[in-house]
């Protein structure tokens, strides 16, 4: 049968005249890309590129094509019918195929000619015959399932693959960067000299050898029963990791805090404790699970049935381990007044409940303080007959900060960097672990509050913040109403994405010649003006009115250059991932966030450029226009206001210089700095030229994500909420030809009133001379964000903040004072015209705020219920605080009671914007089940939604 069908379909190739219509009908070009077709690859391009060709003789018989191919035409078409079978496993694909139904199938064949190697087409008539399909597809029934079978174990063993390197990655981490250190140190006693390694990674080292060998001196005296101080309470969890690792988990976690601390070169002590003692619980919790594997494989190879104790990681329980020199150490203990204490910390130490923060800030706390005890930096001598002396990396010291009432705080201990460290720490971050990296494969679905997300490392569905009476009521929900919820946040983390590289090697150039371009920070510090040579005391003032503004300054460029470094450093390990993906979690109000930090679509225009889908789709007939009308929106400014058709021709009106872009991002004419996002626009630029560079955009393959925003989601809310017609014409609620722009029209009542003002005499109107300062300066970037947070409860000061950084970028206003006096002016008027353009919204507001009030002077949090059935309580309530004495300093740990008393103010002011929250969170999640059930990529940001056309 298969020998007279092939030579059948050989002679209507060779006699049909290459009519390209039959061609179509045998849909031979979908055949030729089966994987089943041949076993040759050059075969497989051969009868690709001839049903590609654009002749129509083709398949004449002079045709030189067909003298290409080293395989017989029959046998190719034997592997084509074969994989016909395994893709299109149904009687109705194969009576479409007119050659089938002329031919195979024929009414007068007799099933025993479908086997022969006569002619069975010869003289037939064009009926298809029942029998014939059924013979067919029964013949062959087993070739199709084999095929389907090999397809899905083939994706079955890539699955099992990329969730054994997700397991490595979260199990391994810590001991994979111990055995780095072990191996340079090896290297460093064979050489008896330093290896060339960089500077940053020597300085890590450095101080690695030093801290392994002072945490193993404290395992020892614990051991030994040398107690002081605090070491009776710690030293059973300190004991349970090798010092080496211990080591490697205080280094790593340090330096991460003290690059991304907003505030340069140091970082609280109870911050620091807490995140190391943590780290330290999670790989313990790690460790132990490995160890239950391990001895439950061991069980099974031994041939041994019985459960003998041995925990599984499926169960969820792991076997109780102790250090080695645990268990010998009872007998010296019981001769001790603090037996008690031991064999209640022991025990603690060796089950499975959290440590909790008391043990965190303990175990934390002695680490620190064996780094700061061991770390040193070598500073060179500026006399060359002096030698070089050491000081400490790390030194414990106290703080005092200005509130923003003016007066200053109560200072709290901080571990502060040594200045001579941190340009060297900030290069250091490629070699600092990162456990909680996107994960290369597909998340955990969530099933409760601890059962989801990351494969072994900790992981809560909730950001509760320490609220109980959260937690308890989330843990009560019913599993069934949380269903939705759980269905929407694994849609997000399932979501896969890949690193754009074409636009990683934009920002590595830019990176690496200084940044300073596509709003990236500069590399380099501001020079600290030299001290006057004067005693004049107006330019002493000035001078260090000078130097104070240039630290602050040289504050946040470090800052943002760290987070810059993180950033990069997080692209660099997955630019070759095929795609990765981002778990998420909720905060209290039900928004959704991914649980990675760094590296994720919710971060700067950086970050959403870097990243694309990884699972890509074409264009189809209206996919190329979108991808133009993002390029506009990315633009800025008025163009992306324009209608719809208007932004598009816009696009095809500098389709020269998006080439320009695409092509030449450096050298040329940089039209895609000019955008508000240039990171994204460059990643637009160049999807948009590949794809009218392909020569059928229809069919291109783009993974790019196409922003669908909304205006102002807040007000968005409010409109539905009060049926406001208005406003909802306002903020894009109502169809229109153009779209409707709330910030601009509240930015030209704003310029309207300050216009007025300005005309006044100055003598006359306390406002007159700042309104003239604000002339010219009023326009929709400068009052946008107070628009955007205003409907989520931003007060009066938060509003003059937001307007004054906005004014500071500016630079027109140099005078502090002056500059302080309009942007109290400009917040004011600004609020005064959302109160007037929104006064329905304003009404639902303060509604929802008397009856938080109600209800919080009855002694009870605001509870409510979203459409999705997540239960949400405000967690303000008064914190009790507990002493908890450490080996470093005394710390209060604060935590929230089910039984302290509610903050009534925070109550009533939060509420309002913590249920249009909750509402938006409800529609983000609708919208992500739905677009999943239509076979859409959706991501979210914020209130920003991304789909892929």
């Amino acid at each position: 049968m298969w020998r007279a069908a092939a030579r059948y379909f050989k002679s209507e190739l060779l006699h049909c005249g290459g009519s390209r219509s039959r061609i179509a009908q045998v849909d031979l070009y979908a055949l030729a890309q089966h994987r089943l077709l041949c076993s040759a690859t050059a075969e497989v391009q051969t009868v690709d590129r001839l049903c590609g060709s654009s002749s129509d003789h083709i398949f004449s018989p002079d045709s030189s094509i067909l003298s290409q191919l080293n395989t017989p035409l029959e046998d190719i078409l034997d592997a084509a019918l074969l994989g016909v079978v395994s893709r299109y496993d149904n009687r109705d694909y194969f009576r479409s195929l007119n050659p089938y139904r002329s031919a195979v199938f024929s009414s007068t064949a007799e099933p025993a000619e479908y086997i022969g190697y006569g002619d069975p087409y010869e003289g037939t008539e064009v009926d298809y015959d029942e029998r014939g399909i059924e013979f067919f597809m029964s013949e062959h029934a087993g070739a199709a399932v084999e095929a389907k079978e090999m397809e899905r174990k083939k994706g079955h063993n890539k699955l099992q693959e990329l969730r054994q390197r997700q397991i490595i990655n979260e199990t391994e981490a810590w001991t994979n960067a111990e055995a780095q250190y072990e191996e340079f140190i090896a290297e460093m006693c064979r050489k008896k000299l330093a290896p060339n390694l960089p500077a940053s990674q020597l300085l890590l080292l450095g101080w690695y050898e030093p801290l392994r060998d002072a945490i193993a001196e404290e395992q020892r005296a614990f051991s030994e029963l040398e107690f002081r101080g605090e070491r009776a309470s710690y030293g059973p969890f300190l004991c349970q990791l090798p010092p080496s690792q211990l080591a490697v988990i205080t280094m790593h976690c340090l330096l991460a805090l003290v690059m991304s601390n907003e505030k340069m070169g140091y970082v609280k002590v109870i911050q620091a404790a807490l995140h190391i003692g943590e780290a330290v619980e999670q790989e313990v919790l790690i460790r132990k699970l490995r160890i239950g594997k391990a001895k439950k494989n061991e069980t099974k190879r031994k041939g041994i049935t019985k459960d003998d104790g041995i925990s599984t990681i499926e169960s969820g329980k792991v076997e109780l381990t102790t250090s080695p020199e645990l268990p010998t150490q009872a007998t010296g203990m019981q001769k001790l007044r603090k037996l008690r204490l031991w064999r209640s910390m022991l025990q603690k130490a060796s089950g499975s409940d959290p440590w909790g923060p008391t043990i965190y800030a303990k175990v934390g706390s002695r680490l620190l303080e064996l780094f700061m005890e061991t770390a040193v930096i070598r500073v060179p001598s500026d006399d060359p007959h002096v030698d070089a002396s050491f000081e400490p990396v790390f030194q414990h010291t106290n703080k005092k900060f200005v509130c923003t009432n003016g007066r200053s705080s109560t200072g709290f201990g901080v571990v502060e960097c040594n200045p001579l460290v941190l340009e060297q720490i900030d290069k250091s971050v490629k070699y600092v672990i990162m456990p909680y990296m996107p994960m290369v494969s597909k998340p955990k679905h969530w099933k409760g509050f601890h059962d989801g997300g990351y494969l072994f490392l900790k992981s809560s569905i909730m950001r509760t913040h320490g609220s109980k009476e959260q937690y308890d009521i989330f843990k009560n929900t019913p599993r069934e109403n949380m269903k939705k919820i759980f269905q929407a946040l694994n849609v997000l983390g399932e979501t896969g994405w890949r690193v754009n590289k074409p636009v990683l090697a934009v920002l590595e150039q830019i990176w690496k010649e200084g940044g300073r371009l596509a709003n990236l920070v500069d590399a380099e510090d501001v020079l600290v003006p030299a001290k006057p040579e004067t005693n004049n005391l107006d330019e002493l003032k000035s001078w260090r009115r000078e130097v104070g503004i240039v630290k602050r300054t040289n504050y946040e460029r470090y800052s943002l250059r760290c987070d810059v470094e993180l950033k990069l450093a997080v692209a660099r390990k997955l630019v070759n991932e095929d795609a990765f993906y981002l778990p998420h979690n909720l905060d209290f109000r039900g928004r959704a966030y991914p649980m990675h930090p760094n590296l994720n679509h919710l971060g700067s225009d950086m970050c959403r450029g870097v990243l694309e889908f990884a699972k890509g789709r074409p264009l189809g007939e209206t996919g190329l226009r979108w991808l133009k009308i993002h390029l506009a929106n990315l633009y800025g400014g008025s163009i992306s206001k324009l209608s719809f058709d208007a932004r598009v021709a816009h696009v095809d009106t500098h389709m020269d210089d998006v080439f320009d872009s695409a092509e030449n991002p450096m050298n040329g004419n940089r039209w895609w700095l000019k955008a508000e996002d240039p990171f994204q626009f460059l990643a637009a630029c160049i999807d948009i030229r590949n794809a009218v560079k392909s020569g059928n955009p229809k069919t291109y393959n783009s993974f790019l994500p196409v922003h669908q925003d909304g205006s102002c989601n807040g007000l968005q809310h409010y409109a539905a909420l009060g049926r406001d017609r208005i406003g909802a014409g306002t903020v894009n609620l109502l169809a229109g030809d153009v779209p409707a722009d709330v910030y601009s029209a509240i930015a030209d009542r704003v310029h309207r009133t300050i216009e007025k003002a300005a005309l006044k005499n100055p003598e006359a109107s306390k406002h007159a001379a700042i309104a003239r300062v604000l002339l010219g300066q009023i326009d929709r970037k400068l009052v946008k964000q107070t628009i955007m947070t205003s409907v989520y409860g931003v007060t009066f000061v938060g509003a003059r903040i937001q307007i004054l950084n906005r004014l500071k970028e500016r630079g027109i206003i140099q005078d502090g004072g002056e500059l302080f006096k309009a942007s109290v002016y400009a917040a004011k008027v600004t609020l005064d015209a959302l109160g007037e353009g929104f006064r329905e919204a304003r009404c639902i507001m303060n509604w929802l705020s008397e009856c938080a009030q109600i209800i919080a002077h009855s002694g009870n949090s605001v509870k409510w219920t979203t459409p999705l059935g997540l239960e949400v309580v405000q967690p303000y309530r008064n914190p009790s605080r507990h002493l908890v004495k450490t080996a470093l300093q005394d710390l209060h740990i604060r935590s929230v009671d089910v039984d302290s008393p509610v903050l009534k103010t925070r109550q009533r002011s939060a509420f309002a914007p913590n249920f249009i929250h909750s509402l938006d969170s409800t529609h983000m999640m609708l919208t992500a089940l739905a677009s999943n059930q239509a076979g859409i990529s959706f991501a979210v940001i914020a209130r920003v939604s991304e789909t892929l056309c």
